[in-house]
């Protein structure tokens, strides 16, 4: 049990820095135009009294761990565009060729999330871990928009891991928020709560 908890734990983590880098690859802020996005500054959510701090920022634990593997992490990608930047710091960031979040007009699909996290996954594990998008949803939440993607994936030897993400995207910065847990979690209805009280601002 405490092994199947130490995998979760370290599934999520790893789910976010994939998430945060293949957002970051596709511009996921790009599919909207700059003045087509408001700025947020706050993504806020009720964690359910069942979730505990879980020892890494924006990391919640099921407080019934390791019976209940479930977790709960959120994250905030900032692009650093709405920053102040010195003369020599706009020449340096021109010559090094990263392009401007926004100028580009790259959708999220369906299809290029589960390619792209599929890759991330298999190369994550040694291994093909069966990563399949089951829903990709667009939504809106207080004014932004954003995706709802359900996926799930079975490591080797492992029960099948189930997640949903919220993704939601805002003029300078992205908010994620994952909601993770093992084929025989009981979590479902508190994550569905939980994401019933999902705001922006």
């Amino acid at each position: 049990m405490f092994g199947k908890i130490k995998t979760m734990l370290g599934l999520v983590l790893s789910l976010q820095l994939i998430i945060i880098a293949t957002v970051s690859r596709l511009d996921v802020i790009d599919a909207h135009a700059a003045d087509e996005l408001k700025s947020a500054v706050d993504c806020s959510f009720i964690i359910p009294p069942e979730f505990i701090p879980g020892g890494e920022t924006g990391l919640f634990v099921n407080r019934n761990a390791p019976m209940e593997s479930s977790t709960i992490k959120y994250s905030c990608y900032d692009n650093g565009a709405d920053k102040v930047l010195t003369n020599r710091q706009k020449k340096e960031l021109e010559e090094s060729g990263v392009r401007q979040i926004i100028d580009s007009s790259r959708n999220l699909t369906k299809e290029i999330y589960q390619e792209q996290m599929k890759l991330a996954y298999d190369q994550e594990f040694g291994q093909n871990v069966g990563f399949n998008v089951s829903s990709f949803e667009n939504i809106t939440i207080d004014g932004y928009p954003g995706y709802r993607i359900v996926s799930s994936f079975q490591p080797g030897g492992e029960e099948t891991i189930h997640q949903t993400v919220y993704i939601v995207l805002s003029k300078y910065r992205t908010f994620t928020i994952s909601f993770q847990r093992a084929e025989d979690d009981d979590c479902e209805d508190l994550f569905d709560k939980s994401a019933q009280t999902i705001h922006v601002k």
